[in-house]
């Protein structure tokens, strides 16, 4: 039995295929549906859990090499919620581009876990290193 840490069986298989230049995608509860990405649908209500629990369960597991959000997050949030994402990426740069370029990069994701974030644009993807 586990002690602690990541419980949820289906996203530690997820992490223990996290490999050089592999993405996940942390999402929001808007965020849509991919046929062919193995999706994880942690939520439950409204901002539970949020992006940022996630983050903070996930990067401290694994080698993050570069992060990508949407540039609408920048607008659509306070500055507070940009910096407790920036500290949540453990270092690494966060790179931002249009919400359209964003969503490209989710068909080719090893994996998403779905919030209930309600943060606008509160979506993350991890390439690992």
């Amino acid at each position: 039995m586990l002690r602690g840490g990541i419980l949820h069986p289906g996203i530690l298989g997820l992490l223990a295929r996290f490999r050089h230049t592999n993405t996940i995608v942390i999402a929001d509860r808007g965020f849509p549906y991919w046929p062919q990405v193995e999706t994880f649908d942690l939520a439950l209500v409204d901002d539970l859990p949020k992006v940022t629990d996630v983050l903070r369960a996930v990067v401290p597991l694994v080698v993050v090499g570069k992060v990508w959000m949407a540039q609408e997050f920048l607008a659509a949030n306070q500055k507070e919620v940009a910096d407790e994402f920036r500290r949540l990426t453990g270092g690494t740069a966060i790179q931002f581009e249009p919400h359209a370029e964003f969503k490209r990069r989710v068909p080719g994701a090893i994996g998403l876990i779905r919030t209930g974030d309600t943060t606008p644009y509160g979506n993350v993807v991890l390439e690992s290193a």
